[in-house]
Formats: structure tokens, sequence, C-alpha cells
């Protein structure tokens, strides 16, 4: 049996564009929840977020059950934390902070078995490999990895060229509050300086093949992007959108 089939990549490779939601709360039963709202994907959050190798296998394990696709934000690109979310059954990373062309293909590499890669051969008894159920998952793993890196600094809009030039990079994520904190517009991503590095940043991503993402917790925003030919948003964060239905019901009936 081969690795399992990346979902999430397929849409990617054939241009369904899609929705998908932020999980920051750290529990199955939050993500379990999101889960059965009809998102495409949802995205476990460990940079900003209360999650661990344990809390992420868990939600992993929920959100298997259901129809949507299960991502991974490492807090760091480093080669050994991609190890453990890979062998605990991710296939698609969002990587933040990626800033130059050198340190994505060094994610490439920590995403892949060897000749291709660095990725260490021990997963036997690991989820990914279906505790050894899936018997052709090292010839196989590779094709079904996605890696997507985040653009969310003035360095990385300026070596965002060679970072679209690395071959094993399916995609570019936008980050705009960092983005716009690193242009000098902190809590303002709606600067006309950032929006047009966000504009031209999307043109180029488009231009070298790549696939892009963005968040955009607006929905008129979000349709904006996904009618600009943006790839994959993400249209709600777990723990917001709870706050603000929680403060309104109690506004609505103080």
């Amino acid at each position: 049996m081969a690795a399992p089939v990346n979902r999430f990549k397929a849409d990617l490779k054939v241009g369904k564009q899609t929705i998908g939601c932020w999980l920051t709360q750290g529990t199955g039963i939050a993500a379990e929840i999101a889960a059965t709202a009809d998102f495409d994907w949802l995205l476990v959050d460990a940079e900003h977020s209360p999650n661990d190798i344990p809390s992420i296998i868990t939600q992993l394990q929920v959100i298997a059950g259901y129809s949507a696709a299960a991502l991974v934000r490492p807090p760091v690109g480093e080669p050994v934390i991609i190890k453990q979310l890979l062998d605990i059954g991710c296939q698609t990373l969002i990587v933040p902070m990626v800033e130059s062309g050198e340190q994505a293909e060094m994610l490439v590499r920590a995403m892949r078995y060897p000749p291709d890669g660095i990725r260490g051969v021990g997963g036997a008894g690991a989820r990914a490999t279906g505790f050894s159920s899936h018997a052709d998952y090292l010839t196989t793993a590779n094709d079904e990895m996605c890696l997507v890196v985040q653009l969310e600094s003035r360095a990385g809009y300026y070596a965002l060229d060679e970072i679209l030039a690395v071959e094993g990079v399916d995609a570019v994520f936008i980050g705009p509050s960092d983005f716009s904190a690193n242009l000098g517009h902190i809590g303002n991503p709606g600067a006309p300086e950032v929006q047009a590095a966000i504009t031209d940043s999307l043109q180029r991503i488009k231009a070298a093949g790549k696939a892009s993402g963005i968040m955009s917790l607006d929905p008129v925003a979000a349709k904006s992007y996904l009618d600009q030919g943006v790839d994959f948003v993400a249209v709600a964060i777990d723990s917001l959108t709870l706050a603000k239905a929680l403060r309104s019901t109690a506004a609505a009936c103080r």
C-alpha cells in the first residue's frame, strides 16, 4: 500500500480553490467541531498556539474522520521538528518566516527521504506508515509531501523570486499580520504599501507557476482574493470565532 493521497496537494494540482480554518485551541474537541463545518482544510497551529506533538497527533486523528484535509504549522522550520510532524502523519506543512531560497531548499530536503532529502528513515512504528501497514510508504511518501512557505517579512519579500525558483516549494502563503509589521505598519495590513506588496507578491507567485494562499478573516476581502485567483484562503480562526460569538450573545442578552 502506498502513502495516503494528500488531498490538499491534489486540490492545488488541479487548481481547485479552497477555504480553511486555523486551529489554535489545542484540543481534539475544538478540532472536531471545526471539522463538522464546511471547510476544505484545517490548519493545526503550533507557532502561536499551545500545541505540541501529543496535541497535534490527537487533532490529526480527529480530523481524519471527516472530509477536511489536515495541515500543520510548526513553530519553526527545523528538520528535527519536521521529521516528528511527518512521522505522526502530517503531509502538508505551512512553515513560518521563510526568508531565502537556501532556507526553502533546506525545508524541501527535510520533507523528503534520501536521496532527494534528509528525512530520517525510522517510521516503522509511526502513524505515517500506518504502523507499517503501508508497505510502499518509503518509496511513495516523497510525492505526497506538500511544502507551503510563509511570506511574512521584508527579507522574504526581497528573496521571493529565489524562493519561487526552488523545486519542491508547492505554494507560498502570505501572512498579512507579520508582513505588515515587518514593512513598518504593525496592526495595519490595509496600509497601501502592504497591499501593494501583497498584490505584487501574488502576481509573482502566479507567474512562477506556484500556488498562493493568504489569511483574510473578512468574508468580503476573502472573496476578493479568491476572485483574484488565490488558491487557498484561511477565512477563520477557531478561538477568535468563539470569542466573537460568545461576546455577541452576551451583549444581545443584556
